[in-house]
């Protein structure tokens, strides 16, 4: 009876954990703005904390480095995968990206970030391999590419993390656009094989991918972690002179920070509104070309060109990965060296029990709100399937509003809240806050093939004589254990790379494999920073190889079950 009274609960509870500490953190937000914070002494309203924010000398350049690098990167992100799939879907060398792409969408933006680096700095692993036989180069040379002033380093570094993202997102949008019959009646037309997925794809394959487009753009303008890894520094981009700003030991700065924090969502907004706009004109001139009969000739250059920008984001990817490796193993490396002198254990020995000690903490916060986020879905998702819940776009929306208001718009206030009720900062507060992060990709995970299953099952085995809970314990998850087990392993790599949350929630006293190895980019010691990143990238990458390893050792004579 209990379990009948909770079970239509968990919605509720759901929304609560995801949405109640984004209102909470807003509302943290708005009043120190105001000039109210008294856990400073300080009582508002009053417009000063706006005032000094204007009054910040590099706030134009933050704001133009902020709008910038969003639209920028989320532009060319969707032109590549977009590109990709309209020119090679279904082909051989598109099946060997996907493959390519998709373990990397794990990797931590920190990681890849940090990899990236290592790739094209002045002293990077590129400028030691060119500079033998095509530069000539005995010194690094006096260029500014990592931290650029105009943010282009850490749109590319954006641009490589998103574009498997997007892809797999698409991929998954394509089963329910019709996508392969609707090529071959273009082709039969006479249209190029890019042009006529462009004309009847497109528009169908985008509707269903706009809200995590939306969420790619309201992240890369508010990002910190890999802005602090590749975005210039004077000034940063808006979002870190934000934590800058609460970070500072005068509790006065909490007021500028707020403001800036409110101005950031306010670009947010403000550039999701020019987003849209933006489709409505390319809809409006979209629908001119499809009239005008184009057939594409340039469709194999523009198609070539897109599959090497794809191959080159991957290839950036994992070289980085692996400069990581090598540089934490790298004994004596001078320039222009192609590879170390002597390859050792030492940087492991020194940074490994620093490592150890953050990944234990790393793993006790990841497994716990993973956990929670993944009970809390089953338990929605069952509710929906039990009471015939229909659910509404509404609905839908909801879950990714914890993603398209930027962490840093709602975080400092919810800080500071917990500062004003004198709350303990520490772990739980921690786990609650990766909660609001972890439980939508959770819940967009497992939704699909949850409601995939044949509820034929369920029905045979109520006529055995099964419960509704027995059903869903014995029959239903038993057989999406492999999409149980993914979802759970989203969820955990989505939590590794939390960086914000864990700064400004854990006061600083929580000490992760992100937080470490973003620390370490002010000190630019490459061996501490490779070991960090390694063992950063390890946490998220090992839960997605069990996912796929724990059902296909459990169903090993169930052929049946081994692709559930």
């Amino acid at each position: 009876m209990q379990r009948r009274r909770l079970l239509p609960l968990l919605p509720a509870l759901t929304l609560l954990a995801m949405l109640g500490p984004v209102v909470a953190g807003l509302w943290g937000t708005v009043l120190p703005a105001l000039g109210h914070l008294p856990a400073a002494g300080l009582q508002g309203p009053s417009l000063q904390p706006v005032r000094d924010l204007f009054g910040w000398a590099g706030l134009p350049r933050a704001v133009m480095l902020s709008i910038g690098t969003g639209l920028l990167a989320t532009v060319i992100s969707l032109a590549i995968v977009m590109l990709v799939t309209a020119g090679w879907s279904g082909t051989r060398p598109f099946r060997m990206l996907e493959r390519a792409l998709s373990p990397l969408l794990a990797v931590p933006h920190a990681a890849a970030a940090f990899g990236l680096a290592f790739l094209i700095a002045p002293s990077g692993w590129v400028a030691r391999l060119t500079s033998p036989w095509l530069t000539g180069w005995d010194r690094p040379p006096d260029l500014l590419i990592v931290q650029d002033s105009w943010g282009l380093t850490m749109t590319a570094g954006l641009i490589v993390k998103e574009v498997p993202f997007l892809l797999l997102i698409t991929l998954a949008a394509l089963g329910q656009a019709d996508a392969q019959r609707s090529v071959r009646v273009a082709q039969a037309l006479g249209y190029g094989r890019l042009t006529g997925w462009l004309k009847t794809v497109f528009p169908r394959v985008y509707a269903q991918i706009r809200p995590p487009v939306y969420v790619v753009l309201a992240y890369a303008m508010s990002v910190v972690d890999v802005a602090i890894i590749l975005g210039p520094n004077t000034p940063p981009s808006l979002s870190v002179q934000i934590v800058k700003w609460m970070s500072h030991p005068d509790l006065a700065f909490r007021l500028e920070a707020a403001a800036g924090a409110l101005l950031q969502l306010a670009l947010v907004i403000g550039a999701l509104v020019i987003w849209r706009l933006g489709e409505m004109i390319v809809a409006a001139l979209g629908r001119r070309w499809i009239a005008s009969g184009a057939r594409g000739r340039a469709d194999p250059v523009v198609a070539g060109a897109a599959l090497f920008t794809g191959t080159f984001c991957a290839l950036a990817v994992l070289f980085g990965l692996i400069g990581l490796a090598i540089w934490s193993f790298a004994g004596f490396w001078s320039f222009p060296a192609p590879f170390p002198d002597e390859m050792t254990f030492r940087n492991w020995l020194r940074f490994g029990p620093g490592t150890l000690n953050a990944l234990g903490e790393t793993a006790l916060i990841a497994v716990t709100a993973a956990t929670v986020a993944l009970i809390l879905t089953i338990g929605c998702l069952e509710a929906e399937y039990r009471h015939n819940i229909r659910v509404s776009q509404r609905a839908v929306w909801l879950l990714y509003l914890p993603l398209l208001v930027p962490q840093t718009a709602f975080l400092p206030g919810l800080q500071t809240l917990m500062l004003n009720f004198g709350a303990d900062v520490g772990r739980v507060p921690v786990i609650l806050a990766h909660l609001v992060f972890v439980l939508p990709y959770v819940f967009l995970s497992l939704s699909d093939p949850f409601r995939a299953w044949d509820t034929r099952m369920g029905v045979i085995a109520a006529a055995l004589g099964s419960s509704p809970h027995r059903i869903l314990w014995r029959v239903r998850l038993p057989m999406l254990l492999r999409p149980v087990l993914t979802a759970l392993a989203v969820g955990l790599a989505v939590s590794v790379g939390q960086y914000l949350p864990t700064l400004l929630i854990g006061g600083g006293r929580v000490v992760t494999l992100t937080t470490e190895a973003v620390a370490l980019a002010s000190g630019g010691d490459r061996r501490a920073i490779g070991v960090y990143g390694l063992m950063q990238t390890g946490a998220a990458l090992v839960p997605f190889a069990l996912a796929l390893l724990i059902p296909a050792l459990i169903w090993r004579n169930r052929k049946g079950l081994r692709h559930g």
